[in-house]
């Protein structure tokens, strides 16, 4: 019997399909079961699964019901005493789920083991480091102020805990994965791997992309987790309210630009502003994202292209070996 179900909910995701399923299979932990739940897929996602010649894959094919309903699906044909999902484009380093179970195995008071998320494109090029937040034991209010999980394709976790809470909501349209994590987190307790070992793939395309659902999901799941403990962390609303609008505003203003999702910005960071206690000493993030709203709604197209051009003329003059001074570095919006 394996010791860890992996489950990998799949719907048209030729793209990445392969990347994905050979980071699970470089693992330096062997003994686990890879469960893909085929969702539908009209693409030649299953085309390419079947040329993975190994044993540990199981592949499940049904008519398409959403991520939720597929990783339930997938924990119900887990036999692993230990349960870790991973997204069809997302790719763990090669000692995650070793090093994750180790910490779960020192630490048996724990039911989940996470780690650090760093963020790649659809080309598999890093764009930005995650929260990369180290906490232990009881994290259910860090947990209520920001998702330091980050996404579904992190934690390991016990698999008992899982179908003690009946796996994950079927009914939320997005945020399903930070739902799940602060069930968790409010009757069990998780512990840090300090160390990278998620790499989660940005795309215009992914469930994410779709701001004003996500928006509607989170508050759900924030309504619904403060009822649990209303008294002891009522003084912790606004903070959590203006964490997730920061979040959903500097994700709105992602590339690729465009005038619908910048407008959506503005109205987040409207929310951001109106919740923050501490905004007077955040002015300068605020305007720098006000900033960076007013160019993209502004500017001439024209404009842009020429500024775009001399940009990356500029870079190219940096990379040459002359030129070189062994500095990278990137800008980026931050507090």
């Amino acid at each position: 019997m394996p010791n860890i179900s992996v489950i990998i909910p799949a719907y048209n995701s030729e793209k990445t399909i392969k990347v994905t399923i050979e980071s699970v299979l470089r693992q330096t932990f062997v003994d686990f079961e890879l469960i893909i739940i085929n969702d539908g897929s009209q693409d030649s996602t299953l085309d390419i699964i079947s040329q993975f010649k190994d044993s540990r894959i199981k592949v499940f094919s049904f008519n398409n019901s959403g991520g939720n309903v597929s990783r339930n699906r997938g924990l119900n044909y887990a036999i692993g005493e230990f349960i870790s999902f991973l997204d069809a484009d997302d790719i763990w380093t090669a000692d995650k789920l070793e090093i994750q179970l180790k910490a779960l195995q020192e630490n048996p008071q724990a039911v989940v083991a996470y780690s650090w998320t760093d963020y790649i494109n659809e080309n598999g090029e890093f764009v930005v480091s995650g929260t990369h937040i180290n906490i232990n034991g009881n994290v259910y209010e860090n947990l209520l102020l920001t998702n330091f999980l980050e996404n579904g394709s992190n934690p390991l976790i016990r698999r008992e805990a899982l179908i003690e809470l009946g796996g994950f909501d079927k009914y939320l349209s997005a945020a399903q994965d930070w739902d799940m994590w602060l069930r968790l987190a409010c009757k069990f307790d998780f512990v840090c791997i300090p160390s990278v070992q998620i790499l989660y793939r940005i795309s215009a395309n992914s469930v994410s992309s779709n701001l004003v659902r996500q928006e509607k999901a989170c508050l759900q799941v924030l309504e619904r987790a403060y009822q649990i403990r209303p008294l002891a962390l009522k003084d912790n609303w606004n903070i959590s309210l203006a964490n997730l609008y920061k979040y959903l505003t500097c994700k709105a203003l992602q590339k690729p630009f465009n005038r619908q999702n910048t407008l959506i910005a503005a109205k987040f960071l409207w929310n951001y502003i109106l919740n923050d206690s501490s905004r007077l000493q955040r002015i300068n993030f605020s305007l720098k994202l006000l900033l960076k709203i007013v160019i993209v709604l502004f500017l001439p197209t024209s404009l842009n292209r020429i500024i775009n051009q001399h940009r990356n003329r500029s870079q190219e003059a940096e990379n040459r070996p002359e030129n070189k001074s062994g500095y990278s570095g990137a800008f980026t919006v931050s507090s």
